[in-house]
């Protein structure tokens, strides 16, 4: 059973375990369909070929909502997100593993920041912070 972490247990410089996530086509497509988008760069090889990618790849929807499971699977499902502020850098491809690390960078009260990286063998997939507040 998963509990939410409290402020006693989290400090500044607290490091998140690193989650991988292998990026299969499967993964890439039902995220796409399940946040609509249908856009074919995220579902059609071969136009994702044609219009120079290496294969089809994640989309802005799903990076987003897996940085936040990322942090929330960390903190607890009592965990509030409050603001994520995150940078898209590199593709993040089928058949690649997505690894996302992190740490606190911020406290105050029971608000806490966290510096999130997300990389993928090419470089950083996703850069940025996600803000959560805990319950008091």
């Amino acid at each position: 059973m998963m509990r939410t972490l409290t402020g006693e247990e989290i400090k500044v410089g607290t490091s998140l375990p690193e989650l991988a996530i292998s990026l299969t086509p499967t993964l890439v497509i039902s995220s796409a369909i399940a946040t609509m988008d249908f856009t074919p760069v995220h579902h059609d090889v071969e136009l994702a070929r044609a219009q120079g990618s290496q294969d089809i790849f994640l989309n802005i929807l799903t990076t987003m909502g897996l940085v936040e499971r990322f942090v929330t699977d960390w903190a607890g499902p009592e965990a509030l997100v409050r603001k994520i502020n995150v940078k898209l850098g590199v593709p993040a491809y089928a058949g690649d593993l997505l690894t996302l690390s992190g740490s606190v960078i911020a406290r105050e009260d029971d608000t806490f920041t966290v510096d999130v990286r997300g990389q993928v063998s090419l470089g950083n997939h996703a850069t940025g912070a996600v803000t959560i507040t805990l319950p008091t």
